[in-house]
């Protein structure tokens, strides 16, 4: 943990600036997305929302920030863990985001730390329906359904359903939901990632059969497909 600053800006739900000019990502969550100055970029539904919730809760005060992976970014904004005083003691800002609804985790392969307590969070606000969990926009999709979500390439989603056949080929593994994989959803495990499930002890392969909830950006190469980086984009909700 270490000093961090008086936040002077916030940009969005999960970014703001510092008074000594260090902008700072809300590592673990990602809220929706304003266009920012981005010709045709769209404003995501209850992004103007997030904003305003997370300047409620930092704007004008002073935070620290806490580090739990890489610290940098190659926009050279620091990736943190933002803490502010509230009235009730210290608010953890990224968890307070996630259960308003505000915001959904979003994780990387070196940034990992915390994310049970997001997830628990997350899980919290999506069952009471709050903010985005109210929105279709932000809806967890059907797995056997791919011809619901095929249009939504290039976007960060949560998908969930059994896993028909896992299988190891070429150095990486297949999670396949459908018979036919060049139609059907399918979550792609590469080599990188597959030595961050063996160090934490996770044989993927073992998944034939469960009931899983899989989130990343979906590609539409052969079918809508997720390539998973790191073992929290796949939370086990069943093994039967």
């Amino acid at each position: 943990m270490v000093t961090g600053g008086v936040v002077t800006q916030v940009t969005d739900g999960d970014t703001v600036v510092l008074d000594s000019g260090l902008v700072v990502r809300l590592i673990g969550t990602q809220a929706p997305k304003l266009p920012l100055g981005r010709e045709g970029y769209p404003t995501w539904p209850l992004a103007p929302e997030a904003k305003i919730a997370l300047e409620t809760m930092v704007l004008n005060k002073p935070v620290r920030l806490g580090y739990g992976g890489e610290e940098v970014d190659r926009y050279e904004r620091a990736l943190a863990h933002v803490f502010v005083e509230g009235a009730e003691g210290e608010i953890w800002a990224q968890r307070e985001m996630v259960a308003k609804g505000l915001a959904r985790v979003y994780s990387f392969p070196d940034n990992r730390k915390c994310l049970d307590q997001l997830f628990a969070a997350e899980g919290q606000a999506r069952m009471a329906g709050l903010g985005i969990w109210r929105d279709p926009y932000y809806s967890v999709r059907a797995a056997d359904r791919p011809e619901s979500f095929i249009d939504r390439a290039g976007h960060y989603e949560l998908i969930e359903g059994r896993v028909l056949l896992a299988d190891q080929r070429s150095g990486r593994v297949y999670l396949n939901f459908g018979r036919f994989w060049k139609e059907d959803f399918t979550a792609v495990i590469e080599a990188p990632a597959l030595r961050l499930f063996k160090a934490d002890d996770i044989d993927p392969v073992s998944l034939e059969g469960a009931l899983v909830r899989i989130r990343g950006w979906v590609d539409d190469r052969d079918g809508p497909r997720i390539e998973i980086t790191h073992p929290e984009q796949i939370e086990v909700l069943a093994t039967q």
